[in-house]
């Protein structure tokens, strides 16, 4: 087609609501068009971009095997119900109901649909393994859509789900799907990094994200140029501290410190580094508040907190009135020496001396705190988020954190959804299996 037929209208000016360069230049350069927030229309010249990358993935999908199919966007609520998930997904999930009142929703993901298929079809091991793969146009109710195409409400994803007869087969089918991935992104002449990663709301024990480094992800992804090792740094693991603490050098006094709910204000008031404070926060438990104590430096890592036997999952931090009756002060100001609920410490908690925390009363701190005197010295959990220059879990090199965007996901789900929506197959001793 000549160019004066085209129709292509570009942008001199770049729009406001264009916050990353990949966005301003789709938007300048007429390949995509805002509709309303979090959804756009892929111009003609964007469309021809997007069908070349899609037959990318298609090539190397067909190439591992896999069969491509099409499932509706629209699934029944029945289905997600049967899977546990439908009030598990939470407001990302986009509900409707028809004009008979019965509950739909816009399909995120179809883990659901493909293992009705999956049962309704396959009868015998000796239709295993089967890949089944689609590039679906799929919804996600956004807080906040951003970064144009990157996060919108609707997007189009390769989604693919593989069954298998046993954990071989499902490791085979797995490195298949990580060697396909690899393909495609080489090919798409990406800079890119797989990382071990939480399954999140998908579920499954095993799961790997591929992430293009770039300064606008949203992800922190952990690694070290001295082994192998990488990670979402939701998912990094930290292996416990050795040696023991400093022996104290100050006694344990309690000072008021009005006004310090942060451990920003308490450091700049007791001229401390937030390193040698502890904060202590109360979470909802399955029987009761739990507290989780760490370092005043480090952040709470939620995905690992919400793992611990006890404390209820999705993590949830407790309401003012709980802590003040838990605790018996305001909010901020909580802390572990004579809190009568269980408390977890971090493993970087186990080394610290002379340090400070809560009192357990408004407007009061302890400083001069340590193990053995004061407090019980505690066995530890792996509860927060990793920060450059922690120890990579074997200890052989030291942990970068880069910015990254997910590009593809791999997971390795087991039998989460068989078992739960009664998928079976008859192996080869007529015994059904999930």
């Amino acid at each position: 087609m000549r160019f004066s037929k085209f129709g292509l209208t570009t942008l001199k000016e770049t729009p406001a609501e264009a916050e990353i360069l990949s966005h301003q230049l789709m938007l300048r350069a007429g390949l995509i068009r805002r509709l309303a927030s979090g959804l756009f229309t892929w111009m003609p010249l964007g469309l021809r971009v997007l069908r070349k990358v899609e037959n990318i993935v298609r090539e190397e999908m067909n190439r591992a095997g896999a069969l491509e199919l099409l499932m509706p966007a629209v699934q029944p609520a029945e289905l997600w119900q049967e899977s546990g998930r439908w009030d598990k997904y939470g407001h990302l999930l986009l509900r409707m109901h028809d004009r008979h009142e019965r509950e739909f929703c816009f399909g995120p993901t179809h883990e659901e649909v493909i293992t009705d298929i999956a049962r309704r079809e396959l009868r015998s091991y000796k239709q295993l393994p089967i890949n089944f793969y689609q590039i679906q146009t799929k919804f996600r109710d956004e807080i906040r859509p951003r970064f144009g195409v990157m996060r919108a409400r609707e997007f189009i994803m390769k989604d693919a789900y593989s069954f298998h007869v046993d954990m071989e087969s499902l490791e085979e089918g797995y490195q298949a799907m990580h060697a396909a991935y690899t393909a495609i992104f080489e090919r798409l002449g990406l800079k890119f990094r797989v990382v071990n990663a939480d399954s999140g709301e998908i579920g499954g024990s095993r799961s790997q994200e591929f992430h293009v480094i770039a300064d606008s992800g949203e992800d922190a992804i952990a690694w070290s140029e001295d082994d192998d090792y990488a990670a979402n740094v939701e998912a990094a693991e930290i292996s416990p501290l050795e040696g023991e603490p400093t022996a104290a050098s100050q006694d344990l006094e309690k000072v008021h410190t009005p006004d310090t709910k942060t451990i920003d204000d308490l450091a700049q008031l007791l001229k401390v580094t937030a390193k040698q404070t502890l904060k202590t926060l109360i979470v909802d438990g399955e029987s009761g508040p739990v507290a989780l104590a760490l370092r005043g430096d480090h952040e709470l890592n939620a995905i690992k907190a919400g793992k611990i036997p006890g404390v209820a999952s999705p993590l949830t931090m407790s309401d003012p009135a709980t802590i003040r009756k838990v605790t018996g002060c305001e909010p901020g100001y909580a802390g572990p020496i004579g809190l009568d609920i269980p408390v977890y410490f971090d493993h970087a908690t186990r080394l610290m001396s002379d340090f400070v925390c809560g009192a357990n009363e408004s407007e009061m701190h302890y400083t001069g705190v340590n193990f053995a005197r004061d407090l019980d010295l505690p066995e530890t959990l792996d509860i927060r988020n990793v920060v450059a220059g922690d120890p990579t879990p074997n200890g052989k090199g030291t942990l970068k954190i880069d910015r990254g965007i997910e590009v593809g996901h791999i997971f390795q789900l087991g039998t989460m959804y068989s078992e739960a929506m009664k998928a079976t197959i008859q192996d080869q001793n007529g015994k059904d299996i999930a």
